[in-house]
């Protein structure tokens, strides 16, 4: 297996909480952190809001979070998802309960 993969890689790969089994959707987005050249997070789309409406926020996953990337799935650690900040923000931040 390889110990690398592009961005366009991620990308196509299903992500998976591994506390509920929950589906979270594809990646979206990845963050980077540019002073030291490493992935910080990966993004994924949030929930839909209904027919013909825009996703919700997107879930920032720290890269800290991240189990296992396999071939078809990136397999992540991330407890309960809640909003960071009561939803006041559209760009809320999420944290995690373990």
């Amino acid at each position: 297996m390889h110990s690398f993969c592009c961005i366009r890689d991620l990308r196509n790969k299903q992500v998976i909480n591994v506390c509920d089994g929950r589906c979270l959707g594809y990646v979206c987005d990845v963050d980077i952190n540019i002073c030291d050249g490493k992935v910080a997070a990966i993004r994924v789309p949030g929930e839909s809001k209904g027919f013909l409406l825009s996703r919700g926020d997107e879930i920032t996953i720290p890269w800290e979070r991240i189990d296992r990337i396999g071939d078809d799935t990136i397999l992540v650690n991330v407890g309960e998802l809640k909003g960071g900040n009561g939803g006041k923000d559209k760009k809320k931040k999420f944290i995690w309960e373990d």
